[in-house]
């Protein structure tokens, strides 16, 4: 009688059938944590490690692809128009001049101050962003963060006004404008 050999396809079927087993195990193992798992979905509840930096990476890629440029400048009226629009449509979570939102601060993100200077720095708000990148966030939202698309509520112009405000907003305003967004008549 001849003596088989031990090696051959033997070995990879084995190395197959562990990598088959253990990637099930990873799998279940998955959907059990994910069923009765403790997971941060809580506003309260420390995010998940590297959370901020995972959901950055993907919104930085696409708003650097997909930025436009405005196309007009900045004018009192443009100012005013969209001081009329954030009034309505933003200080609601994002605050005014002088007067932040206190509930903002328990959203999951917490919804930015935009006419908050930033601890360090000169920052106030979104200022120190392109404004192309206010632009994409007012128009298509941003997911999981409460901040919603304005696409269908807005016009165009409307959105490039906005955010052409808020690009200016460690600027000193004028005073129509700055009437405007205390809601003074």
């Amino acid at each position: 009688m001849a003596k088989r050999s031990s090696g051959g396809s033997g070995g990879v079927g084995k190395f197959l059938l562990g990598f088959v087993v253990a990637l099930v195990l990873v799998v279940v193992g998955a959907v059990v944590f994910f069923r009765f798992g403790a997971l941060p979905v809580a506003v309260a509840d420390a995010p998940f490690p590297f959370e901020k930096e995972i959901v950055h990476l993907p919104l930085d890629g696409r708003i650097g692809r997909e930025m436009k440029q405005a196309p007009f400048g900045t004018s009192e009226d443009v100012f005013e128009a969209g001081a009329r629009v954030y009034r309505t449509e933003c200080a609601a979570c994002h605050g005014t001049p002088g007067h932040d939102v206190g509930f903002a601060r328990k959203m999951y993100p917490s919804a930015p101050q935009l006419w908050k200077k930033h601890a360090h720095g000169d920052v106030v708000g979104v200022s120190d962003d392109e404004v192309g990148e206010t632009y994409w966030k007012v128009a298509n939202g941003i997911r999981l963060s409460g901040m919603p698309s304005y696409k269908t509520i807005l016009s165009d112009t409307q959105m490039w006004q906005v955010s052409l405000l808020l690009k200016n907003a460690d600027q000193p305003l004028p005073d129509p404008v700055a009437q405007i967004l205390s809601g003074k008549p």
